[in-house]
Protein backbone atom coordinates (compact mmCIF):
# COMPACT_ATOMS: atom_id res chain seq x y z
CA UNK A 1 0.00 0.00 0.00
CA UNK A 2 2.91 2.40 0.84
CA UNK A 3 4.44 1.38 -2.00
CA UNK A 4 1.35 2.39 -4.41
CA UNK A 5 0.67 5.70 -2.48
CA UNK A 6 4.62 6.22 -3.26
CA UNK A 7 4.28 5.26 -7.10
CA UNK A 8 1.15 7.99 -7.12
CA UNK A 9 2.34 10.61 -5.57
CA UNK A 10 5.97 10.71 -8.20
CA UNK A 11 3.51 10.35 -10.96
CA UNK A 12 4.61 14.15 -12.90
CA UNK A 13 2.22 17.01 -12.12
CA UNK A 14 1.51 18.76 -15.54
CA UNK A 15 2.99 22.09 -15.68
CA UNK A 16 0.87 25.98 -16.06
CA UNK A 17 2.11 25.56 -19.63
CA UNK A 18 0.95 22.28 -20.54
CA UNK A 19 -2.35 22.72 -18.67
CA UNK A 20 -3.04 25.70 -21.01
CA UNK A 21 -1.71 24.00 -24.14
CA UNK A 22 -4.27 21.52 -23.97
CA UNK A 23 -7.10 23.93 -23.06
CA UNK A 24 -5.42 26.02 -26.10
CA UNK A 25 -5.98 23.15 -28.74
CA UNK A 26 -9.66 21.88 -26.42
CA UNK A 27 -10.44 25.79 -27.53
CA UNK A 28 -9.01 25.86 -30.94
CA UNK A 29 -11.11 22.48 -31.96
CA UNK A 30 -14.02 23.61 -30.71
CA UNK A 31 -13.39 27.22 -32.69
CA UNK A 32 -12.94 24.71 -35.93
CA UNK A 33 -16.27 22.88 -35.58
CA UNK A 34 -17.85 26.02 -34.87
CA UNK A 35 -16.37 27.80 -38.35
CA UNK A 36 -17.90 24.25 -40.01
CA UNK A 37 -21.41 24.87 -38.86
CA UNK A 38 -20.77 28.59 -39.90
CA UNK A 39 -20.21 27.38 -43.67
CA UNK A 40 -22.95 24.41 -43.39
CA UNK A 41 -25.37 27.72 -43.20
CA UNK A 42 -24.05 30.01 -45.49
CA UNK A 43 -24.39 26.95 -48.05
CA UNK A 44 -27.97 26.63 -46.49
CA UNK A 45 -28.49 30.32 -47.65
CA UNK A 46 -27.07 29.98 -51.19
CA UNK A 47 -29.25 27.26 -51.56
CA UNK A 48 -32.57 29.49 -50.25
CA UNK A 49 -30.94 31.55 -52.98
CA UNK A 50 -31.29 29.28 -55.59
CA UNK A 51 -34.77 28.07 -54.87
CA UNK A 52 -35.94 31.95 -54.29
CA UNK A 53 -35.12 32.11 -57.69
CA UNK A 54 -36.78 29.68 -58.80
CA UNK A 55 -40.06 30.04 -57.22
CA UNK A 56 -40.36 33.53 -58.51
CA UNK A 57 -43.52 34.36 -59.28
CA UNK A 58 -45.16 31.70 -56.83
CA UNK A 59 -46.30 34.31 -53.83
CA UNK A 60 -47.19 31.60 -51.31
CA UNK A 61 -43.51 29.52 -51.87
CA UNK A 62 -41.29 32.76 -51.80
CA UNK A 63 -42.71 34.25 -48.89
CA UNK A 64 -42.36 30.89 -47.26
CA UNK A 65 -38.60 30.64 -48.12
CA UNK A 66 -38.06 34.11 -47.47
CA UNK A 67 -38.95 33.05 -43.96
CA UNK A 68 -37.00 30.14 -44.00
CA UNK A 69 -33.69 31.89 -45.16
CA UNK A 70 -34.27 34.45 -42.13
CA UNK A 71 -34.03 31.95 -39.89
CA UNK A 72 -31.23 29.80 -41.35
CA UNK A 73 -29.76 33.86 -41.18
CA UNK A 74 -30.27 34.15 -37.88
CA UNK A 75 -28.52 31.04 -37.09
CA UNK A 76 -25.30 31.53 -38.71
CA UNK A 77 -25.25 34.69 -36.64
CA UNK A 78 -25.63 32.86 -33.33
CA UNK A 79 -23.05 30.64 -34.53
CA UNK A 80 -20.65 33.62 -35.49
CA UNK A 81 -21.22 35.35 -32.47
CA UNK A 82 -19.85 31.83 -30.35
CA UNK A 83 -17.45 31.33 -32.44
CA UNK A 84 -16.28 34.96 -31.85
CA UNK A 85 -16.44 34.20 -27.76
CA UNK A 86 -14.79 31.38 -28.17
CA UNK A 87 -11.95 33.49 -30.06
CA UNK A 88 -11.83 35.51 -27.14
CA UNK A 89 -10.96 32.61 -24.83
CA UNK A 90 -8.20 31.97 -26.67
CA UNK A 91 -6.79 35.27 -26.54
CA UNK A 92 -7.23 34.94 -22.75
CA UNK A 93 -5.20 32.09 -22.49
CA UNK A 94 -2.23 33.04 -24.97
CA UNK A 95 -2.89 36.65 -23.71
CA UNK A 96 -1.80 39.39 -26.06
CA UNK A 97 0.23 38.81 -28.61
CA UNK A 98 -0.10 41.73 -31.20
CA UNK A 99 -0.83 45.35 -30.15
CA UNK A 100 -4.65 45.75 -30.83
CA UNK A 101 -3.82 49.45 -32.18
CA UNK A 102 -1.43 48.81 -33.92
CA UNK A 103 -3.10 46.17 -36.38
CA UNK A 104 -5.78 48.59 -36.79
CA UNK A 105 -3.68 51.14 -38.16
CA UNK A 106 -1.99 48.67 -40.06
CA UNK A 107 -5.41 47.24 -41.90
CA UNK A 108 -6.74 51.09 -42.06
CA UNK A 109 -3.31 52.29 -43.76
CA UNK A 110 -3.59 48.97 -45.94
CA UNK A 111 -7.34 50.04 -47.19
CA UNK A 112 -6.05 53.70 -47.93
CA UNK A 113 -3.36 52.13 -49.88
CA UNK A 114 -5.78 49.70 -52.18
CA UNK A 115 -8.03 52.67 -52.36
CA UNK A 116 -5.45 54.53 -53.79
CA UNK A 117 -3.52 52.23 -55.75
CA UNK A 118 -7.03 51.56 -57.45
CA UNK A 119 -7.46 55.10 -58.57
CA UNK A 120 -4.16 55.16 -60.25
CA UNK A 121 -4.58 52.25 -62.30
CA UNK A 122 -8.47 53.83 -62.84
CA UNK A 123 -6.65 56.76 -64.03
CA UNK A 124 -3.83 55.36 -65.99
CA UNK A 125 -6.20 52.98 -67.65
CA UNK A 126 -8.28 56.12 -68.79
CA UNK A 127 -5.03 58.01 -69.95
CA UNK A 128 -4.07 54.96 -71.85
CA UNK A 129 -7.52 55.30 -73.98
CA UNK A 130 -6.77 59.09 -74.69
CA UNK A 131 -3.19 58.10 -75.93
CA UNK A 132 -4.63 55.43 -78.14
CA UNK A 133 -7.00 58.21 -80.13
CA UNK A 134 -4.22 60.83 -79.80
CA UNK A 135 -5.59 63.20 -77.55
CA UNK A 136 -2.64 63.05 -75.20
CA UNK A 137 -2.44 66.90 -74.61
CA UNK A 138 -5.79 67.80 -73.97
CA UNK A 139 -7.21 69.06 -70.63
CA UNK A 140 -8.52 66.34 -69.75
CA UNK A 141 -5.35 64.42 -70.30
CA UNK A 142 -3.15 66.83 -68.22
CA UNK A 143 -5.93 67.32 -65.76
CA UNK A 144 -5.11 62.93 -64.91
CA UNK A 145 -1.78 63.04 -65.07
CA UNK A 146 -1.90 66.20 -62.65
CA UNK A 147 -4.23 64.15 -60.10
CA UNK A 148 -1.66 60.84 -60.81
CA UNK A 149 0.97 62.19 -59.39
CA UNK A 150 -1.42 63.74 -56.49
CA UNK A 151 -2.43 60.27 -56.00
CA UNK A 152 1.17 58.93 -55.79
CA UNK A 153 2.59 61.54 -53.54
CA UNK A 154 -0.46 60.07 -51.11
CA UNK A 155 0.37 56.86 -51.53
CA UNK A 156 4.11 57.85 -50.59
CA UNK A 157 2.68 59.05 -47.45
CA UNK A 158 0.86 55.76 -46.70
CA UNK A 159 3.96 53.84 -47.13
CA UNK A 160 6.10 55.70 -44.62
CA UNK A 161 3.13 55.42 -41.84
CA UNK A 162 3.47 51.10 -43.28
CA UNK A 163 6.71 50.77 -42.72
CA UNK A 164 6.63 52.20 -39.26
CA UNK A 165 3.57 50.36 -38.36
CA UNK A 166 5.05 47.22 -40.14
CA UNK A 167 8.57 47.47 -37.71
CA UNK A 168 6.75 47.91 -34.73
CA UNK A 169 4.41 44.60 -35.49
CA UNK A 170 7.09 42.99 -36.55
CA UNK A 171 8.98 43.91 -33.57
CA UNK A 172 6.03 41.84 -31.36
CA UNK A 173 5.87 39.10 -33.42
CA UNK A 174 9.03 38.08 -32.63
CA UNK A 175 8.77 38.82 -29.01
CA UNK A 176 5.81 36.49 -29.23
CA UNK A 177 7.75 33.52 -30.57
CA UNK A 178 9.41 32.05 -28.12
CA UNK A 179 5.80 32.27 -25.71
CA UNK A 180 3.61 30.43 -28.46
CA UNK A 181 6.72 27.99 -29.95
CA UNK A 182 6.38 25.46 -27.28
CA UNK A 183 2.49 25.46 -27.00
CA UNK A 184 1.77 21.90 -27.68
CA UNK A 185 -0.49 22.66 -30.66
CA UNK A 186 0.55 21.83 -34.05
CA UNK A 187 -1.97 23.57 -36.92
CA UNK A 188 -3.89 21.58 -39.26
CA UNK A 189 -2.14 21.38 -42.70
CA UNK A 190 -4.44 23.11 -45.35
CA UNK A 191 -5.82 21.08 -47.68
CA UNK A 192 -4.74 21.27 -51.68
CA UNK A 193 -1.91 24.30 -50.12
CA UNK A 194 2.09 24.42 -50.26
CA UNK A 195 3.42 25.71 -46.89
CA UNK A 196 4.60 29.10 -46.68
CA UNK A 197 8.16 28.40 -47.35
CA UNK A 198 8.96 32.65 -46.20
CA UNK A 199 6.40 33.89 -43.88
CA UNK A 200 8.25 36.54 -43.04
CA UNK A 201 8.99 37.95 -46.98
CA UNK A 202 5.25 37.42 -47.57
CA UNK A 203 4.16 39.30 -44.46
CA UNK A 204 5.66 41.75 -45.70
CA UNK A 205 5.26 41.94 -49.50
CA UNK A 206 1.56 41.48 -48.94
CA UNK A 207 0.40 42.63 -45.97
CA UNK A 208 2.66 45.80 -46.09
CA UNK A 209 3.21 47.93 -49.32
CA UNK A 210 -0.06 45.93 -50.94
CA UNK A 211 2.99 44.94 -54.18
CA UNK A 212 -0.15 42.94 -55.27
CA UNK A 213 0.50 40.37 -57.65
CA UNK A 214 -0.88 41.19 -61.25
CA UNK A 215 -2.12 38.55 -63.87
CA UNK A 216 -2.89 39.70 -67.74
CA UNK A 217 -6.37 39.49 -68.80
CA UNK A 218 -5.33 37.89 -72.11
CA UNK A 219 -4.08 35.05 -70.74
CA UNK A 220 -6.70 34.44 -68.39
CA UNK A 221 -9.06 34.40 -70.72
CA UNK A 222 -7.20 31.87 -73.10
CA UNK A 223 -5.98 28.25 -71.66
CA UNK A 224 -2.70 28.93 -73.21
CA UNK A 225 -0.83 27.03 -70.16
CA UNK A 226 -0.59 23.66 -70.14
CA UNK A 227 -2.32 22.00 -66.66
CA UNK A 228 0.13 18.61 -67.58
CA UNK A 229 2.74 18.28 -65.07
CA UNK A 230 4.62 15.92 -67.94
CA UNK A 231 5.96 17.13 -71.19
CA UNK A 232 2.90 18.15 -73.18
CA UNK A 233 4.17 18.29 -77.04
CA UNK A 234 0.37 18.74 -78.82
CA UNK A 235 -0.62 21.31 -80.52
CA UNK A 236 -3.62 23.02 -78.52
CA UNK A 237 -6.65 25.23 -79.87
CA UNK A 238 -9.19 27.09 -78.38
CA UNK A 239 -12.13 29.11 -79.75
CA UNK A 240 -15.20 31.22 -77.76
CA UNK A 241 -18.64 30.21 -77.39
CA UNK A 242 -19.16 33.58 -79.47
CA UNK A 243 -16.63 32.15 -82.04
CA UNK A 244 -14.71 35.95 -82.09
CA UNK A 245 -11.64 35.26 -79.98
CA UNK A 246 -9.48 31.77 -80.94
CA UNK A 247 -5.87 30.74 -80.06
CA UNK A 248 -3.53 28.01 -81.30
CA UNK A 249 -0.49 27.06 -78.71
CA UNK A 250 2.22 25.22 -80.47
CA UNK A 251 4.85 23.35 -78.25
CA UNK A 252 8.47 23.39 -78.14
CA UNK A 253 10.80 20.05 -78.14
CA UNK A 254 10.67 20.57 -74.36
CA UNK A 255 6.28 20.79 -74.51
CA UNK A 256 3.90 23.36 -73.86
CA UNK A 257 4.67 26.19 -70.99
CA UNK A 258 2.45 24.77 -67.98
CA UNK A 259 0.26 26.66 -65.53
CA UNK A 260 3.39 26.75 -63.36
CA UNK A 261 5.38 28.45 -65.52
CA UNK A 262 3.35 31.04 -65.82
CA UNK A 263 4.67 32.69 -62.43
CA UNK A 264 7.52 34.09 -64.52
CA UNK A 265 4.85 35.73 -66.06
CA UNK A 266 2.65 37.17 -63.35
CA UNK A 267 6.00 37.84 -61.97
CA UNK A 268 7.15 40.29 -64.84
CA UNK A 269 4.00 41.60 -65.32
CA UNK A 270 3.52 42.80 -61.75
CA UNK A 271 7.10 44.33 -62.15
CA UNK A 272 6.04 46.09 -65.17
CA UNK A 273 2.57 47.02 -64.03
CA UNK A 274 3.72 48.46 -60.18
CA UNK A 275 6.34 50.83 -62.60
CA UNK A 276 3.41 51.97 -64.44
CA UNK A 277 1.61 53.07 -61.41
CA UNK A 278 4.32 55.07 -60.23
CA UNK A 279 4.49 56.74 -63.20
CA UNK A 280 8.19 55.45 -64.50
CA UNK A 281 8.62 56.46 -68.10
CA UNK A 282 11.42 54.49 -68.86
CA UNK A 283 9.70 51.12 -69.15
CA UNK A 284 9.60 48.85 -72.06
CA UNK A 285 9.27 44.99 -72.96
CA UNK A 286 12.81 43.62 -71.28
CA UNK A 287 12.50 43.45 -67.15
CA UNK A 288 15.52 42.68 -65.01
CA UNK A 289 15.28 41.25 -61.96
CA UNK A 290 17.17 38.88 -59.39
CA UNK A 291 16.32 34.87 -59.29
CA UNK A 292 16.06 35.09 -55.84
CA UNK A 293 13.73 37.60 -55.50
CA UNK A 294 11.63 35.88 -58.01
CA UNK A 295 11.76 32.23 -56.06
CA UNK A 296 10.74 33.63 -52.83
CA UNK A 297 7.77 36.08 -54.41
CA UNK A 298 6.51 32.94 -55.72
CA UNK A 299 6.80 30.67 -52.68
CA UNK A 300 9.55 28.49 -54.19
CA UNK A 301 12.24 27.04 -52.69
CA UNK A 302 16.04 28.25 -53.14
CA UNK A 303 17.99 25.27 -53.36
CA UNK A 304 20.25 24.64 -56.64
CA UNK A 305 16.86 22.50 -58.33
CA UNK A 306 14.96 25.45 -57.91
CA UNK A 307 17.09 27.45 -60.04
CA UNK A 308 17.15 24.68 -62.17
CA UNK A 309 13.75 24.04 -63.33
CA UNK A 310 13.45 28.40 -63.44
CA UNK A 311 16.08 27.79 -66.31
CA UNK A 312 13.70 25.26 -68.03
CA UNK A 313 10.89 27.37 -67.19
CA UNK A 314 12.37 30.19 -69.51
CA UNK A 315 13.02 27.65 -72.51
CA UNK A 316 9.70 26.48 -72.30
CA UNK A 317 8.27 29.85 -72.25
CA UNK A 318 10.47 31.13 -74.91
CA UNK A 319 9.80 28.36 -77.16
CA UNK A 320 5.84 27.70 -76.97
CA UNK A 321 4.36 29.86 -79.79
CA UNK A 322 1.14 31.33 -79.92
CA UNK A 323 -1.33 32.18 -82.80
CA UNK A 324 -3.90 34.13 -81.88
CA UNK A 325 -6.55 37.24 -82.82
CA UNK A 326 -7.17 37.86 -78.93
CA UNK A 327 -7.41 42.09 -79.03
CA UNK A 328 -5.00 43.43 -76.08
CA UNK A 329 -3.79 47.22 -75.60
CA UNK A 330 -7.16 48.20 -78.61
CA UNK A 331 -5.18 46.29 -81.06
CA UNK A 332 -7.01 43.31 -82.75
CA UNK A 333 -4.59 41.42 -85.37
CA UNK A 334 -3.41 37.67 -86.47
CA UNK A 335 0.22 37.07 -85.41
CA UNK A 336 2.28 34.24 -84.05
CA UNK A 337 4.76 34.49 -81.34
CA UNK A 338 7.01 32.99 -78.25
CA UNK A 339 5.13 34.28 -74.54
CA UNK A 340 8.24 35.80 -74.06
CA UNK A 341 10.67 36.96 -76.79
CA UNK A 342 13.92 36.37 -75.04
CA UNK A 343 15.92 35.68 -71.85
CA UNK A 344 19.27 35.82 -70.58
CA UNK A 345 21.16 35.43 -67.86
CA UNK A 346 22.90 38.76 -66.96
CA UNK A 347 24.97 37.55 -63.88
CA UNK A 348 26.07 34.49 -62.16
CA UNK A 349 26.58 33.65 -58.82
CA UNK A 350 30.34 33.51 -58.20
CA UNK A 351 30.34 29.77 -56.41
CA UNK A 352 28.64 28.31 -58.92
CA UNK A 353 26.84 28.12 -62.21
CA UNK A 354 23.55 29.18 -60.13
CA UNK A 355 22.03 32.26 -62.16
CA UNK A 356 21.74 35.57 -59.81
CA UNK A 357 19.62 37.74 -62.57
CA UNK A 358 18.09 37.46 -65.22
CA UNK A 359 16.47 39.81 -68.30
CA UNK A 360 12.95 38.45 -69.60
CA UNK A 361 11.45 40.56 -72.67
CA UNK A 362 7.89 40.31 -72.89
CA UNK A 363 5.79 39.51 -76.66
CA UNK A 364 4.91 42.50 -77.05
CA UNK A 365 0.65 41.25 -77.67
CA UNK A 366 1.47 40.95 -73.68
CA UNK A 367 3.31 43.95 -73.07
CA UNK A 368 0.50 45.80 -75.08
CA UNK A 369 -2.24 44.22 -72.15
CA UNK A 370 0.03 45.78 -69.23
CA UNK A 371 0.83 48.90 -70.94
CA UNK A 372 -3.28 49.49 -71.24
CA UNK A 373 -4.01 48.31 -67.63
CA UNK A 374 -5.47 44.89 -69.03
CA UNK A 375 -4.64 43.22 -65.73
CA UNK A 376 -6.02 41.84 -62.50
CA UNK A 377 -4.58 41.66 -58.93
CA UNK A 378 -4.54 38.00 -57.62
CA UNK A 379 -4.39 36.64 -54.47
CA UNK A 380 -0.47 35.99 -52.50
CA UNK A 381 -1.92 32.17 -51.79
CA UNK A 382 -2.67 31.64 -55.40
CA UNK A 383 1.58 30.54 -55.25
CA UNK A 384 0.80 28.05 -52.64
CA UNK A 385 -1.97 26.19 -54.60
CA UNK A 386 -0.75 22.97 -55.02
CA UNK A 387 -2.59 21.50 -58.37
CA UNK A 388 -2.62 23.29 -62.00
CA UNK A 389 -6.35 22.89 -62.26
CA UNK A 390 -6.65 24.86 -58.82
CA UNK A 391 -4.32 27.88 -60.44
CA UNK A 392 -6.42 27.77 -63.47
CA UNK A 393 -9.54 27.63 -61.85
CA UNK A 394 -8.76 30.47 -59.67
CA UNK A 395 -7.75 32.76 -62.13
CA UNK A 396 -10.80 32.05 -64.26
CA UNK A 397 -13.12 33.18 -61.07
CA UNK A 398 -10.98 36.16 -60.36
CA UNK A 399 -11.63 37.02 -63.99
CA UNK A 400 -15.30 36.81 -64.61
CA UNK A 401 -16.69 37.18 -60.43
CA UNK A 402 -15.17 40.83 -61.19
CA UNK A 403 -18.26 42.79 -58.64
CA UNK A 404 -20.31 39.91 -58.49
CA UNK A 405 -21.07 37.57 -55.54
CA UNK A 406 -21.42 34.54 -57.61
CA UNK A 407 -20.61 33.44 -60.95
CA UNK A 408 -21.64 30.18 -62.66
CA UNK A 409 -20.60 28.44 -65.92
CA UNK A 410 -21.35 24.79 -66.87
CA UNK A 411 -18.72 21.91 -66.76
CA UNK A 412 -18.48 21.55 -70.00
CA UNK A 413 -17.52 24.84 -70.91
CA UNK A 414 -15.99 25.78 -67.62
CA UNK A 415 -13.48 22.81 -69.31
CA UNK A 416 -12.59 24.00 -72.41
CA UNK A 417 -12.11 27.47 -70.40
CA UNK A 418 -9.15 25.44 -68.13
CA UNK A 419 -7.88 23.84 -70.98
CA UNK A 420 -8.32 20.22 -69.51
CA UNK A 421 -7.42 17.11 -71.46
CA UNK A 422 -9.77 15.01 -69.18
CA UNK A 423 -12.98 13.04 -69.86
CA UNK A 424 -15.68 14.69 -68.34
CA UNK A 425 -16.12 12.22 -65.82
CA UNK A 426 -12.45 12.86 -64.61
CA UNK A 427 -12.85 16.55 -65.24
CA UNK A 428 -15.85 16.38 -62.95
CA UNK A 429 -14.20 14.49 -59.94
CA UNK A 430 -11.58 16.48 -59.82
CA UNK A 431 -13.32 19.66 -59.81
CA UNK A 432 -15.26 18.05 -56.84
CA UNK A 433 -11.53 17.38 -54.95
CA UNK A 434 -11.16 21.37 -55.68
CA UNK A 435 -14.38 21.90 -53.95
CA UNK A 436 -13.33 19.36 -51.26
CA UNK A 437 -10.35 20.94 -50.45
CA UNK A 438 -12.06 23.99 -50.03
CA UNK A 439 -7.98 25.88 -50.60
CA UNK A 440 -9.16 28.37 -53.88
CA UNK A 441 -8.35 31.72 -52.77
CA UNK A 442 -10.99 34.82 -51.85
CA UNK A 443 -13.21 32.32 -53.66
CA UNK A 444 -15.37 28.55 -52.98
CA UNK A 445 -16.33 26.60 -55.69
CA UNK A 446 -19.47 24.21 -56.05
CA UNK A 447 -20.36 21.62 -58.30
CA UNK A 448 -24.39 21.40 -58.60
CA UNK A 449 -26.06 17.76 -59.60
CA UNK A 450 -27.09 20.04 -62.67
CA UNK A 451 -23.16 20.08 -63.20
CA UNK A 452 -23.44 23.79 -63.30
CA UNK A 453 -20.03 24.74 -61.75
CA UNK A 454 -21.00 28.11 -59.28
CA UNK A 455 -17.87 30.24 -57.70
CA UNK A 456 -18.98 32.45 -54.36
CA UNK A 457 -17.02 34.83 -52.46
CA UNK A 458 -15.36 33.74 -49.24
CA UNK A 459 -16.12 36.80 -47.97
CA UNK A 460 -19.67 36.09 -45.78
CA UNK A 461 -20.94 39.52 -45.20
CA UNK A 462 -20.19 40.32 -49.13
CA UNK A 463 -21.93 37.16 -49.96
CA UNK A 464 -24.85 37.46 -47.81
CA UNK A 465 -26.01 41.27 -48.97
CA UNK A 466 -25.70 39.74 -52.55
CA UNK A 467 -28.00 37.15 -51.37
CA UNK A 468 -30.40 39.47 -49.79
CA UNK A 469 -29.91 41.85 -52.86
CA UNK A 470 -31.13 39.37 -55.08
CA UNK A 471 -34.04 38.20 -52.79
CA UNK A 472 -34.95 42.04 -52.64
CA UNK A 473 -35.35 42.39 -56.01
Amino acid sequence: MTIGKDIKSEAPKKTTDELKAELRLKIRLEIERLDGLYDAEMLKCIDFERRIEQAKGVDDATDSMVRELAIVQKTRRDIGDLASMKRQELRDVDGPTLDEEYVAAHQEMQARHRYLSDQIVSVHRTLAKLASIGQTHTEEAVSMRASVLDLQEQRGRVEAKLATIFGQLESQRKESEPRTANTGYMSKPERGLIRHRHPNRDFFLADMFDYAMKDDGASMEAPIFTLSTKPDLSIWTWESKDKSKSIKVAPSVLGRATQFDKDVLIYVVSQLTEALNRGRDDTNRTVRFTVYDYLVTTNRGVGGADYKRLQEAFERLSGTRITTDIRTGGERVKEGFGIIDTWRIIEKSKEDERMVAVEITLSRWLYNAVQAFEVLTIHPDYFRLRKPLARRLYEIARKHCGHQTSWAIGLELLKEKAGSKSTTKEFRRAVRDIETDNSLPEYRVMVGHDDKVTFYVRDGARLIRGISKRVGD
